[in-house]
């Protein structure tokens, strides 16, 4: 394994500085590539008076401080996407109400529920993708360049589809996306990550596999696309989930993959172990136990590093820290030969 402080080269990470990430050192008896924040979680369990828990959300940098757009479960378990702000990234302030999407057909009907947001900005417009239910939960789109109106787009997908994630720039000047196809019934025995691209949001085709669910115990069960993709010289950087079955339920870990930069349906390097397990007490006990969720991840071009944000347990938020360069070493290092 490499160690981030000895790595004298440009970070292989593709962006924007972000001087004010949240950032605390590797701590010295850290083994792995990702730790966890000290003080998490950083969403506790009731954060508002509607809600019993917040996480699966998506972060991002806005005017020098940040904003998300975050997963709250009502106490009547309904979840809807609701609105946020933060000096730091660690200590939020919510929005009570619901996000109001401006629905370009009555057709598409009620928004009953949202959930599992992720937000990723494309030129001037941020678009936000979620879990959405038209008879059964496919892909919900949005956009907004303010983060005050909110225009809805048509569901990208039929039914049964989640983890819908845009990738951030066009490819061949195609929107691309990636998800995972479903089936019916409880979350078991299903689940691969599949690439589409579309040229204006409603149409999409091209359908790809990018990889199904492995053979390594920790993600035979199903996999799904986390945070946006990272853009690194490398190719782009994939974080997502991958869940095990055991005699006590089910457990969902992180891990990491390289996809081609032109060609994403390509994998160029897939991680058999992941790198990060439920192993803190806010991740291995709450409403669903033994789960990690990334769906965010704020990056640093000028020094590699990452803060993932990330859903513990289906109850709280919390962050963890990594580098690029670290995780990119290690994915090939450890990669399926």
């Amino acid at each position: 394994m490499h160690d981030v402080d000895t790595l004298t080269k440009k970070t292989a990470l593709i962006g924007e500085a972000l001087p004010n990430i949240p950032w605390e050192p590797k701590p010295e008896n850290c083994k792995g590539v990702v730790w966890r924040h000290s003080a998490n979680p950083v969403v506790d369990i009731n954060p508002f008076p509607k809600a019993r828990g917040v996480y699966n959300s998506c972060v991002l940098p806005w005017k020098g401080k940040f904003i998300g757009v975050f997963r709250a479960d009502w106490h009547c378990m309904t979840p809807h996407l609701h609105f946020g702000t933060s000096d730091d990234a660690i200590n939020w302030k919510f929005d009570e109400e619901p996000i109001q999407f401006i629905s370009p057909d009555p057709a598409l009907g009620e928004l009953t529920f949202a959930y599992d947001p992720r937000v990723c900005k494309i030129e001037d417009k941020y678009y936000i993708t979620w879990c959405n239910n038209y008879y059964g939960p496919t892909i919900g789109q949005a956009w907004t360049k303010d983060f005050k109106t909110f225009h809805q787009l048509e569901n990208a997908f039929l039914p049964y589809n989640r983890n819908g994630v845009l990738f951030p720039k066009k490819i061949r000047d195609k929107y691309v996306m990636l998800s995972r196809p479903m089936g019916l019934g409880m979350a078991i025995n299903y689940g691969d990550i599949f690439y589409s691209e579309s040229p204006d949001l409603i149409y999409w085709g091209k359908h790809r596999i990018v990889f199904t669910r492995g053979p390594r115990k920790w993600e035979r069960v199903k996999i799904g696309p986390g945070p946006i993709p990272i853009e690194t010289t490398e190719g782009w950087l994939l974080l997502y989930h991958g869940v095990a079955d055991t005699c006590s339920g089910f457990i969902y870990s992180m891990g990491a993959a390289l996809l081609d930069l032109d060609e994403p349906w390509k994998v160029l390097y897939r991680c058999q172990f992941p790198i990060m397990t439920p192993e803190a007490i806010y991740e291995t006990a709450g409403s669903v136990d033994n789960v990690i969720f990334p769906t965010s991840v704020l990056t640093d071009g000028e020094t590699g590093r990452m803060a993932i944000f990330y859903g513990a347990a289906d109850t709280y938020s919390a962050v963890a820290y990594a580098n690029v360069d670290e995780i990119i070493a290690y994915v090939k290092d450890n990669a399926w030969k």
